[in-house]
């Protein structure tokens, strides 16, 4: 896919104020490490996460949503009334329906002839939801689009812990599919696309590329138990709300192996659809998995290290957010300058990748800084 006229314009991202370090995490699962003699911080040795962040106990995706968009528009101090798409792509929502997009739409009082739907899609639901804007303007159908996502980790790390205390049958072994709920954090990101005439930063979205290897769809399976399921927890499941049985199964390592296999393969296209040979990426953004995962891809892909910028150490694994909002503060800190060549490169369980090539010119990011200050100010000792 190449595009001409599409602009990432703006970031707005929102960040919980409650952090949770991996050394929590541990001290609430001393029952499970007693029983199996697992050593202190094995946890954060394996996935180089020591925190990650949580929004407050029922807080609705569709809230967040609401701040992170308002704070992109207002970066790029944009007519709302052009907003001719609004996309809500992550995995938690408000209810299975109507969409989590309607009350993001509402709240932001964008016009009505605007087309406002939700994308699921594992961690790439934001990026999908960046590639069907693009498409709609190139083909001249919408001047601008809203794209965002909030993920809300805090029920899965809660119900996983709880399992895992409580189920005596585990072992060394079985417990390593768990490993991956454990990384889990919540953020939240919007990104504001533009027709290229009405922007005022020139950052060209110039090329994406998919791929897809369903045949590993089963590596990475989240939901509720059966025998616990009611339509009730069908509801919270999508909100991401405190009901019981809400677990993820993860075959990490193969899911590791083979995601970076497909990845791969996605990045040989990508080079080619966009022109670039690998010295010239300037930049690289990944999906925030864990420390091993990143080392693994780049090396995979011949890039350096040094080029990419991570939030994973004190964010954790954010879903669909976390490589928006990685772009979205490497912008914001500088790490990416006027005239990178910038690779966002999204691999998502299923599995699925989507890259996306930037040429970058100017950063409009409205984040949080001061949000960020009172959550190292305030770190509480409950996960």
């Amino acid at each position: 896919m190449h595009y001409r006229n599409v602009c990432l314009e703006s970031f707005g991202y929102t960040l919980p104020q409650e952090i949770v370090s991996t050394v929590e995490i541990e001290q609430r699962l001393a029952p499970l490490y007693r029983r199996l003699r697992l050593p202190e911080g094995r946890l954060e040795l394996m996935t180089g996460i020591r925190e990650r962040r949580f929004f407050s106990p029922g807080a609705r995706p569709s809230e967040i949503s609401v701040q992170s968009g308002e704070k992109a528009i207002r970066a790029a101090d944009f007519d709302r009334r052009r907003i001719g798409a609004l996309i809500h792509g992550s995995v938690c929502r408000d209810f299975l329906e109507p969409a989590t997009a309607c009350g993001v739409h509402h709240q932001l009082a964008l016009p009505n002839a605007c087309m406002v739907y939700d994308v699921s899609n594992a961690c790439l639901g934001v990026l999908n939801g960046v590639i069907q804007v693009a498409n709609m303007i190139e083909l001249g159908q919408i001047d601008a689009g809203l794209v965002v996502g909030t993920e809300s980790g805090r029920t899965l790390v809660e119900n996983t812990i709880a399992t895992l205390n409580r189920d005596t049958s585990l072992t060394r072994q079985t417990v390593k599919n768990a490993i991956a709920s454990l990384t889990i954090g919540s953020a939240s990101c919007a990104i504001l696309l533009v027709r290229r005439e009405l922007s005022r930063t020139g950052n060209r979205l110039t090329a994406a590329v998919v791929r897809a290897n369903t045949r590993q769809h089963h590596l990475c399976q989240g939901g509720y138990e059966e025998n616990q399921r009611t339509d009730a927890d069908a509801a919270l499941m999508a909100a991401g709300g405190s009901s019981g049985g809400l677990l993820m199964n993860t075959d990490s390592e193969r899911l590791m192996h083979e995601g970076i296999a497909t990845g791969v393969e996605t990045f040989k296209a990508f080079l080619e659809t966009s022109n670039w040979s690998p010295d010239e990426v300037s930049r690289t953004v990944c999906h925030q998995v864990g420390a091993g995962h990143r080392k693994f891809m780049l090396e995979s892909l011949d890039l350096d290290a040094e080029r990419d910028y991570t939030t994973l150490e004190w964010l954790g694994n954010t879903g669909s957010a976390a490589l928006p909002v990685t772009m979205a503060i490497g912008a914001e800190r500088g790490f990416v300058q006027p005239d990178d060549k910038v690779a966002m490169l999204g691999i998502g369980s299923g599995i699925n990748c989507l890259m996306l090539a930037v040429e970058w010119r100017k950063s409009l990011v409205c984040g949080d800084q001061q949000d960020l200050e009172s959550a190292a100010r305030h770190s509480t000792r409950r996960a």
